[in-house]
């Protein structure tokens, strides 16, 4: 796929030939915008630059409090995790809480959420960002306009009730999109997020192969693409932790990665 330009240069006038705009599908060809987490920060339009430097400015003065990084300065990469909620997360959740790091979490609804409800709310009540990864991980580029939007819509439905939030960011089975399902995440209030880093912990539960295929491709505005929801994975997050933050990263969401943009619907970020 080539590498998205800057948001400010794309266009979504159908047949024009952009790099931000025409991405090369896994089913074919196909047209929906792209951009990259830095390109989304120096397109973000002034009132949010504004905003977010005031807010900076406060946290200096030690007037506010909370999560109040800043990404254009800071070298960070944002961490996330897919599939979950399982019987491994409340584990995740100490060593996060240990480590005083902010994931993004990409759930499942079926066998997850709706069986695992307090795993939510305690990922919520613990300034986790909560997030989409549909009811019951169909590929949605291969199955109906309908479908693919109950798939999203449960899911946003299923969270709310347990939380009181609803997700803004939306991770497709696989990756795969295409121009429908981006229509569908834009008209559901979803963004959609891709990746930069994968350990394919789904093939191995070597904890120091998984830390060691992290290390290897994590690079400055990255995304770690993790499953909280296989037996190798949690051991090796204090590893991977302990090992970016020797290297100078700041660990963030994809919220946080992206600010002072915000998330904008049916957009997918990609880095």
């Amino acid at each position: 796929m080539p590498k998205p330009m800057s948001a400010a240069r794309r266009t979504s006038i159908a047949g024009l030939l952009t790099a931000t705009s025409l991405v090369l599908a896994l089913s074919g060809c196909t047209t929906y915008d792209v951009t990259a987490p830095a390109d989304a920060r120096a397109d973000a339009p002034a009132a949010e630059v504004k905003k977010k430097d005031t807010a900076d400015a406060k946290a200096k003065d030690g007037k506010a409090r909370g999560n109040d990084v800043d990404c254009r300065k800071a070298k960070c990469v944002a961490l996330t995790f897919d599939a979950g909620p399982s019987e491994n997360t409340n584990r995740l959740l100490d060593i996060l809480k240990e480590e005083k790091v902010h994931a993004t979490f990409f759930m499942l609804g079926e066998n997850h959420v709706a069986k695992r409800p307090a795993e939510v709310k305690r990922i919520d009540a613990e300034g986790h960002e909560l997030a989409n990864h549909t009811w019951s991980h169909q590929i949605l580029t291969d199955i109906s306009p309908a479908a693919a939007k109950r798939e999203m819509s449960r899911l946003q439905e299923a969270v709310h009730k347990i939380t009181g939030k609803t997700p803004t960011l939306m991770r497709p089975p696989q990756g795969r999109t295409d121009e429908s399902v981006s229509k569908i995440s834009k008209d559901l209030g979803l963004a959609q997020v891709l990746w930069s880093v994968t350990a394919k912990d789904y093939q191995t539960n070597d904890s120091a192969l998984i830390t060691k295929r992290v290390l290897e491709q994590t690079e400055r505005d990255g995304i770690i693409l993790l499953h909280d929801i296989y037996k190798g994975t949690v051991p090796a997050v204090p590893g991977i932790l302990k090992e970016l933050k020797k290297r100078g990263y700041t660990v963030v969401t994809v919220s946080q990665l992206l600010s002072p943009a915000k998330p904008e619907p049916g957009m997918v970020y990609r880095p």
